[in-house]
């Protein structure tokens, strides 16, 4: 299952509404991937939320491998910027067209992300829609 920076940011803040269906969501998922550009996202705003802690928390879950990167391959970067055009009116920027882009690659059908504004109007190549959890 692929994860969105949203996911990742309320499952590592106790305060946050949507914390424990977060957690659920990714708990009981043996393979969590993400792009970089989620990573990086993901770690700017928790350092800036929760602070250094929490924020080299991620990286240990990174090095633990709690947590697969998909790096971006040249393709992807195209599919990227297409995306970017095709979704200008929705606002769609480079990091969640980053997520549709891998999952169009890998055929992955699943994404882990509170935000649906974005992934339930996205049309990928690979299938009808995407599968939104939590």
């Amino acid at each position: 299952m692929l994860v969105d920076t949203s996911v990742l940011l309320a499952a590592a803040d106790n305060a946050d509404p949507d914390h424990g269906q977060c957690i659920e969501a990714i708990s009981g998922t043996n393979s969590l991937v993400t792009t970089p550009l989620v990573v990086a996202e993901t770690a700017y705003l928790i350092g800036r939320q929760l602070g250094p802690s929490a924020e080299a928390a991620l990286f240990r879950a990174l090095a633990a491998g709690e947590l697969q990167v998909e790096m971006i391959t040249p393709g992807d970067a195209e599919r990227i910027a297409a995306l970017i055009e095709t979704y200008a009116d929705l606002g769609l920027g480079g990091t969640d067209a980053s997520l549709i882009a891998v999952a169009e690659r890998l055929e992955i059908t699943r994404i882990a992300t509170l935000d649906r504004r974005h992934f339930a109007v996205v049309r990928p190549n690979h299938s009808a829609s995407f599968e939104l959890v939590p």
